[in-house]
């Protein structure tokens, strides 16, 4: 069984610049490959898993998400955390049970649906209910979607703030502000208690890992774009076989 004590210590004590890296596998065999990669822990894109199962993204059935988490923590002898996007409507108690029954030791929960912001404080007292069935067998990452959601600006900064309090308060064991421009991590890291996770993209597009690191993130995580670059490399093959 994949220890939460175990994931808690990966996030303790990291010095800048060496943000804990966690790729996000889509179904069983890549997390196999992240595993022996050397990972020592994975965290699922609900985007990839989505497309992986042929649903668009935020389209994919809780039953569905679930299985396909499962399947990944079978598969792997490291601690996996899944993207459960905003919890798909369930009560914190069954929220719980369900994450639970997969062997994840984490989960990341939006505080948007469709786009729109939840209201901070209802949405701190659910995460306070997850907390509370959870009690410490589960690490929350609280996404904060206002970046993703309205502007760039020093308002949002600040809107995002408030709202990683409330939701540090509610129980949260880290704090997720999406869509965040990399400049603004530093005041982000400066106002937000407790583990800050940023989102990095590949091929060099944007702040490196341990460049997020460095501007305060203290972990690193990718969304879907792990699947996405495989499906592009299979495209070539393709391509390739497709030609003769």
């Amino acid at each position: 069984m994949n220890s939460v004590e175990t994931f808690r210590a990966l996030h303790r004590g990291r010095l800048p610049g060496d943000a804990l890296i966690l790729p996000g596998p889509w179904d069983a065999a890549s997390a196999r490959v992240l595993a022996d990669a050397g990972f020592p822990a994975l965290a699922t894109p609900s985007a990839g898993i989505a497309a992986s199962l042929g649903y668009a993204d935020g389209a994919t059935p809780a039953d569905e998400m679930f299985a396909a988490v499962a399947r990944i923590v079978r598969a792997v002898d490291v601690p996996v955390s899944a993207d459960l996007e905003d919890g798909y409507g369930l009560a914190p108690k069954e929220l719980v049970e369900r994450l639970l029954e997969t062997g994840a030791v984490g989960c990341n929960l939006e505080d948007s649906r469709g786009g729109v912001l939840k209201d901070p404080r209802e949405h701190a007292d659910w995460l306070a209910g997850v907390r509370a069935a959870a009690g410490d067998q589960v690490f929350v990452n609280a996404r904060v979607d206002t970046f993703a959601c309205g502007n760039h600006g020093a308002t949002t900064a600040e809107q995002t703030i408030e709202r990683a309090a409330l939701y540090v308060t509610a129980g949260a064991d880290c704090i997720y502000p999406f869509g965040a421009p990399a400049d603004v991590l530093p005041l982000l890291r400066a106002g937000i208690q407790g583990p800050l996770n940023a989102f990095a993209w590949l091929d060099g597009v944007g702040p490196s890992p341990a460049e997020l690191g460095e501007l305060g993130a203290t972990r690193v995580t990718f969304g879907p774009w792990l699947q996405r670059r495989a499906t592009a490399a299979l495209g070539e093959i393709a391509a390739l076989l497709a030609r003769g």
